[in-house]
């Protein structure tokens, strides 16, 4: 009734590792389902809301209802909501799981707050306060007490190129012998371009009748690294990229938005930007630069001046490139680029459509056509536009040789296809971190 034949266990499983998004490694894994378990969430929520109703009954019994239970709608949807944001992002490789959990928790109580507030819904605010508090707590205690099981264990097969994978921290690895029967695991890892004897095509196929997921090892590594490395055409998974344009067009009206907002919060910081600018040193505020935007073509991006006038020629590949301690920079540009206040002119280019808020980083348009013709795959960048922030800066910060480059390009592919609104926004809460620490800054 089944077949052991080559082709047949390779085609099973790679319809299986074909349809897993990166994330799908972890959250469909026994691992991944205990990150954040739904009694986490029943906790805290029985927690906040039954010290909301104790504390009210106890100082404050004379409260009207509908009181009472404005802040229990409250509560509940400000957990509800963090939690849902937390556990989609911690399906994405490099989560600081502790600084994103207190920044979205942070977030959801505020945004509930604002809502009643500005919807003159009476509600009893210092028990909103001592819920995030307890809900924080919670979370935090359950994810140290979770800090092992979050770990998923693969079994690997070690055929083909498959071994690289037990280099990589984010797992344990357990190497398999075929006469042995299926251990439960999250996952069995293999080279699937491997040739496979007979034993090995048995085993395979007692671990799809027993329900233990088998991946190539590449979208594992892609999984646990958050770098897409391709090597062909056919590996390169970039062709559904194209079918997730319904985010697209709800990203462009974000944007559009979020800049609207920026421009009008920010207008007068950034006037007084220009100004220290002009008088720390000769030359404008703003410095002009062609880069290559969605689908490669030429635009002119705006930044903060942070270089000397006339330090760099337009069209000169090293001077395209930003070194560390680089002595062109200004002694204000230096503050600039390490908070990136300098990137924030960029705002005119999203409402022009060429930029995005986030996105892989565009490069001088002398640096781009360089790197095209040094690194296969390059152009792959330009399937979404560019963004002032990227997968790629969070994790790697800036970089200009070419084996860094290489890395970089790793990681904006993951990005290109990957892309979606959870990792947006764990790249939005890493950013916040990368502003205060200065991570990557040049």
């Amino acid at each position: 009734m089944y077949s052991t034949d080559k082709d047949s266990i390779s085609a099973r499983a790679l319809q299986k590792s074909g349809v897993v998004g990166v994330a799908t490694v972890f959250a469909g894994a026994r691992a991944g389902a205990d990150f954040f378990p739904y009694l986490t969430l029943l906790g805290a929520v029985f927690i906040s809301i039954g010290l909301h109703l104790v504390a009210t009954w106890a100082i404050a019994s004379d409260d009207p209802p509908e009181r009472l239970l404005n802040t229990s709608i409250g509560l509940f949807l400000a957990i509800l909501s963090g939690y849902y944001v937390l556990k989609r992002i911690s399906d994405f490789p490099s989560m600081q799981a502790v600084g994103a959990m207190l920044t979205i928790f942070t977030a959801s109580f505020l945004i509930v707050v604002c809502a009643l507030l500005l919807a003159g819904i009476e509600h009893r605010p210092l028990s909103l306060f001592t819920g995030y508090i307890v809900t924080v707590i919670w979370f935090a205690a359950a994810l140290r007490l979770g800090e092992r099981r979050r770990r998923p264990r693969f079994a690997l097969v070690p055929i083909g190129e498959a071994a690289c994978v037990r280099a990589l921290t984010g797992a344990r690895w357990t190497l398999v012998d075929p006469s042995m029967p299926p251990d439960a695991c999250d996952g069995v890892v293999i080279d699937l371009g491997a040739d496979l004897d007979a034993e090995w095509r048995a085993y395979l196929t007692a671990c799809t009748l027993a329900g233990i997921p088998i991946y190539h090892f590449r979208t594992v590594s892609e999984a646990l690294t958050g770098r897409l490395e391709i090597d062909s055409l056919s590996q390169s998974a970039l062709a559904a990229v194209g079918a997730n344009r319904g985010y697209g067009v709800f990203k462009r009206v974000i944007d559009w938005i979020a800049a609207l907002v920026a421009v009008v919060a920010l207008g007068p910081f950034l006037l007084l930007v220009a100004v220290l600018i002009r008088l720390d040193s000769k030359g404008a505020a703003l410095f002009r630069q062609t880069r290559r935007t969605k689908g490669g073509q030429p635009f002119t991006m705006y930044k903060f001046r942070t270089m000397r006038v006339a330090a760099a020629e337009p069209d000169s590949l090293q001077d395209a490139m930003t070194r560390d301690r680089d002595p062109r920079i200004t002694r204000l540009g230096a503050f600039l680029r390490r908070t990136r206040i300098d990137e924030l002119p960029q705002i005119l280019n999203i409402f022009r459509g060429e930029m995005s808020w986030i996105g892989p980083r565009p490069e001088a348009a002398p640096l781009a056509e360089w790197y095209e013709r040094q690194l296969p795959f390059y152009g792959y960048r330009y399937l979404v536009r560019p963004g002032i922030t990227g997968w790629a800066q969070v994790n790697q910060g800036h970089v200009t040789e070419l084996d860094a480059v290489r890395s970089k390009l790793h990681y904006d592919l993951y990005y290109v296809k990957n892309c979606s609104i959870w990792l947006d926004i764990l790249i939005a809460l890493k950013t916040i971190k990368t502003i205060l620490t200065g991570f990557g800054a040049h």
